[in-house]
């Protein structure tokens, strides 16, 4: 049963995909070629699910973790007793003509090197490959300059300048270091469907960490221009978002992983590997103020792209699409897993994408106000998100007297939650703001009546005198936390004194304890998605 703390692992990116590197030099999560796409290493959700380790065969006696300056390049620094061992990992970028191009060549590969500053150090490596989620125990063998793995639609190709014992399992080694030693080892994927790939040699596997590097200093030099508080942390999670983002199409994906409990041996086990169409807008404007994104362009296009006519024909926009724009998502178990700290089921896809949630709209379209700057009208690509989001403000107008499961994602029966309506009236106010920009002048009377309509009716709805403050949904006294957005979007002042009681809604003055949570109702009769 796979217990590491969740906070041992490192993120690495290519933005394609990702992979999660454990304090102890163990690659135990890596889907490839997409973040999305069945993992090649899941030893984060079961011991038999394969990992990639390189670590030091004596107990370290001290170790450290960093990312390379302006990089998402992770360095672990490991001390024994005999030397020091320095480990650089990489899922390599390739080099791009323009850092608004980061990881437009990523050419699949992973590169781990090794380095020798002082002394001597032995270090293991074992290599045990469990494609489709550990279903698949592939063919090991050792070729020129390394071994392949080879199973199911996967071909793996790992570079070792030093021959591996090939077991019915895994394929392991010792490796000695000296002082000034390097070794460099890769592992490239490919599918069935296209070449065989072969071994790469020290200098290319060198080359291709070097220009990660350059290409991530590249992107960081370019983007961030945040000078204020705490500004080496906003940078480097500006980093972050942007490692979330899938490079072909702008797609920003809620997490790489599957199945990370919300309470350990709890099945409220998700799949995250998605883009929510909530959550990207709340990335876009996180990049905003850590890195100025001139990405905005490309993840309305997605998507415009991705909602295919849904909006514009008068349906509920999808709350979220596979990272290529798909639409159909659908649950599954994984029983042969057995979860992180035994935390079952282990899910892939995500029942969520049948649901409707129509404050996505408001989060929508409040990002494209936040990001209006970026929105050039006049792109000779602006057509098809301006409609799009023109078509959003209409359906908002449209639809927000529905029903739905809004934010915390209920797997019961639609409710009128207050915040739902809130961002439909987010939608319109930011559409009528921006109507210039999406040459809809025409449309700000309907849109302006609409919203004066929402206006009123959580004002008399959204309001309880029982609790004294607004609620979750419209006839509850349920307390909901999302409500703390009345202010924030600016729906109502802060001194407001309907939002001061909902801040403080005991009698005495000190909130009451358990009042508050991040969602007050009753546990319905099938879990939350998300």
């Amino acid at each position: 049963m796979p217990s590491i703390p969740i906070a041992d692992y490192a993120l690495l990116s290519d933005r394609h995909t990702a992979a999660l590197v454990s304090r102890a030099g163990s690659v135990d999560w890596f889907c490839v070629p997409r973040f999305d796409s069945p993992s090649v290493f899941a030893r984060l959700l079961d011991d038999d699910a394969g990992h990639f380790s390189v670590r030091p065969v004596e107990v370290p006696a001290g170790s450290s973790r960093r990312y390379l300056d302006g990089t998402m390049v992770l360095e672990t620094t490991w001390v024994t007793s005999t030397g020091t061992l320095v480990v650089r990992d990489a899922l390599a970028t390739g080099a791009s003509g323009s850092p608004h191009g980061l990881g437009s060549r990523a050419p699949r590969l992973l590169v781990r090197s090794l380095e020798c500053p002082s002394g001597s150090v032995a270090v293991a490596v074992e290599f045990t490959p469990r494609p489709e989620y550990g279903l698949v125990e592939p063919l090991l063998q050792a070729v020129p300059g390394g071994v392949t793995a080879r199973g199911g639609a996967d071909v793996l190709a790992l570079s070792c300048p030093v021959a591996l014992v090939i077991g019915p399992r895994s394929a392991t080694g010792t490796l000695t270091l000296r002082t000034g030693q390097r070794i460099t080892l890769g592992l490239r994927h490919r599918t069935t469907s296209e070449p065989y790939p072969e071994p790469s040699g020290a200098g290319e596997l060198e080359e291709a960490l070097a220009t990660t590097v350059q290409a991530w200093q590249g992107w960081s030099r370019q983007h961030q221009s945040y000078r204020g508080p705490w500004r080496g942390l906003v940078h480097h999670s500006g980093r972050v978002l942007q490692a979330l983002s899938y490079q072909p199409t702008g797609a920003v994906v809620a997490a790489v992983t599957t199945s990370l409990p919300e309470k350990v041996g709890g099945g409220r086990n998700w799949d995250y590997r998605y883009s929510w169409v909530r959550d990207a807008s709340f990335t876009l404007e996180a990049l905003w103020v850590a890195a100025c994104p001139d990405e905005a362009h490309q993840f309305f296009d997605y998507l415009a792209a991705s909602s295919a006519g849904q909006v514009q024909g008068g349906r509920n926009l999808q709350i979220m699409f596979g990272v290529g724009g798909e639409h159909d998502l659908t649950e599954r178990e994984l029983e042969h897993l057995s979860g992180w700290r035994d935390s079952r089921p282990v899910r892939v896809g995500n029942g969520a994408w049948k649901q409707r949630q129509i404050d996505v709209y408001g989060e929508l379209l409040g990002s494209a106000h936040r990001l209006v700057e970026q929105l050039n009208p006049d792109h000779p690509g602006a057509g098809p998100w301006r409609e799009f989001l023109t078509a959003c403000a209409d359906t908002a107008a449209h639809r927000w007297r529905e029903a739905d499961q809004s934010i915390w994602e209920m797997r019961g029966e639609p409710r009128h939650f207050l915040y739902s309506k809130l961002m439909c009236w987010v939608a319109l106010d930011r559409a009528i703001a921006m109507a210039g920009t999406l040459r809809a002048q025409d449309r700000v009377a309907k849109w302006r009546r609409a919203a004066g309509e929402i206006r009123d009716e959580i004002l008399t709805h959204g309001w309880s005198d029982a609790a004294k403050s607004f609620i979750q949904s419209f006839g509850s006294t349920d307390l909901d936390a999302s409500n703390l957005m009345i202010p924030i979007v600016g729906f109502l002042p802060a001194t407001d004194s309907r939002v001061l009681a909902t801040i403080d809604p005991s009698p005495s003055g000190s909130p009451t304890p358990g009042a508050w949570s991040t969602a007050t109702a009753p546990e319905p009769a099938t879990t939350p998605t998300d």
